[in-house]
C-alpha cells in the first residue's frame, strides 16, 4: 500500500473506487465485506454482465457475429457454449474474445454508469466497481482510485477449485483473456492482501478509503 494518500481529482461527484484482482482473488468478497461496513454501493461487473446478455441489441449483435449455437430454447444466451468460443489459446479464440468485447463491454459501461448515477441520488458516500478487466475494458477513467486484491497463486487455484471446480489448466486459460497480475498490479493505486483472512482484507480496503477521505469508518447510515 501506498505510505502516502495523494489528493483525489475533484471532477466527480462522488468517489469511484475500481477494484481488481486475479480470478479467485477474492475481490467480490472484499467489495462485499466494505459495502457491509459503510454506507458504499458495489457494482459488479460480472453481474452486470449477465445483465448486458439479455438486452436485446446485444443478443441481436451476439447473433449476427458467433450465429445461434450460443442460444438456448428459450432465446437466452448460454455461457458456457459462448465461453467455448471465446476462452481459448488460438487466434480464432482471441478473435471471438475481441469482438464479444467491442459488443458487451459498451453496455457494461453504460450500466456502471447507470449504477454510479443511482448510487448519487441514493446519497451513498462511494462506489466500489468490480470488476476483473476494468483496466482492460478501459474502464479506469471512472474511478478515482483502483486497488488490487493480491492473492497467492496457490490460494486462488484452491478457491476456483473448490467454488468453481476448475483444474489449472482451466484457470490459466481464463486468466490469458486478462492482463497478467503484474499488470494490474503496477497500475493499481494500492494493494490489499487476502490470502487467508477476509476480515483483514476488508478492514484493510476500508481503513485505506478512509485514509484517503473516501468514507467515513464511523458511519453506515
Amino acid at each position: 500500500m501506498s505510505s502516502a494518500s495523494p489528493p483525489l481529482p475533484q471532477t466527480k461527484r462522488m468517489p469511484v473506487i475500481g477494484i481488481v484482482g486475479g480470478i479467485g482473488s477474492g475481490k467480490s468478497a472484499v467489495a462485499r465485506w466494505v459495502a457491509e461496513h459503510a454506507n458504499v454501493i458495489v457494482l459488479n461487473a460480472d453481474e452486470l454482465g449477465h445483465d448486458a446478455l439479455r438486452d436485446g441489441g446485444v443478443k441481436a449483435a451476439l447473433l449476427q457475429r458467433f450465429g445461434d449455437s450460443i442460444f438456448g430454447p428459450e432465446g437466452e444466451i448460454v455461457r458456457s457454449a459462448l465461453a467455448k468460443l471465446v476462452f481459448g489459446p488460438t487466434t480464432e479464440h482471441q478473435q471471438a474474445r475481441r469482438d464479444l468485447e467491442q459488443i458487451v463491454h459498451p453496455e457494461i459501461g453504460r450500466r456502471i454508469s447507470a449504477g454510479i448515477e443511482a448510487a448519487i441520488r441514493e446519497n451513498r458516500a462511494a462506489v466500489l466497481v468490480d470488476a476483473a478487466v476494468l483496466l482492460e475494458a478501459g474502464w479506469r477513467d471512472k474511478c478515482d482510485l483502483v486497488v488490487y486484491v493480491e492473492t497467492d497463486d496457490a490460494v486462488r487455484l484452491a478457491r476456483v477449485q473448490q467454488n468453481r471446480g476448475w483444474n489449472l489448466p482451466e484457470l490459466q486459460r481464463r486468466e490469458a483473456s486478462q492482463w497478467s497480475a503484474a499488470q494490474k498490479r503496477q497500475q493499481a493505486d494500492l494493494i490489499v492482501t487476502n490470502d487467508t483472512d477476509l476480515v483483514l482484507a476488508g478492514q484493510q480496503l476500508l481503513t485505506a478509503l478512509k485514509q484517503y477521505g473516501l468514507v467515513n469508518l464511523d458511519a453506515r447510515e
